[in-house]
């Protein structure tokens, strides 16, 4: 089985994810449960870093149309960094980037959310 791995950590009020491994069918429920908590605790500042992700499946894009409505809904956003010329071209034929902030690195994220 791949692995996945998502570890968390906060910078002023955003969360910011670091997702690893290999986003997929399998995995894709451990993304939401780590989204589905900071969502529960009021946190709607969400930026997901892609830098160590290898592959996403379309399971995986689903974990983010879930939860973009009722964040956004709460004055919060999801933010996606740091990704691969091959994770963002998935996004990129699905018309994410017409939906999200998909930035170049978690920097310009943090100072988009902070604007």
């Amino acid at each position: 089985m791949d692995s996945f791995e998502v570890t968390k950590r906060e910078q002023g009020n955003i969360n910011i994810l670091n997702i690893k491994g290999y986003l997929d069918a399998h995995t894709a429920p451990q993304l939401e449960e780590e989204i589905q908590k900071l969502v529960d605790d009021g946190k709607y500042h969400i930026l997901v870093n892609f830098s160590e992700l290898a592959y996403i499946s379309s399971a995986g894009l689903g974990v983010f149309m879930g939860f973009i409505e009722n964040i956004r809904n709460n004055n919060g956003d999801i933010k996606l960094s740091n990704m691969n010329p091959k994770i963002y071209r998935v996004f990129d034929l699905l018309g994410f980037p017409e939906l999200y902030d998909i930035v170049e690195n978690e920097q310009d994220a943090i100072d988009k959310f902070n604007n």
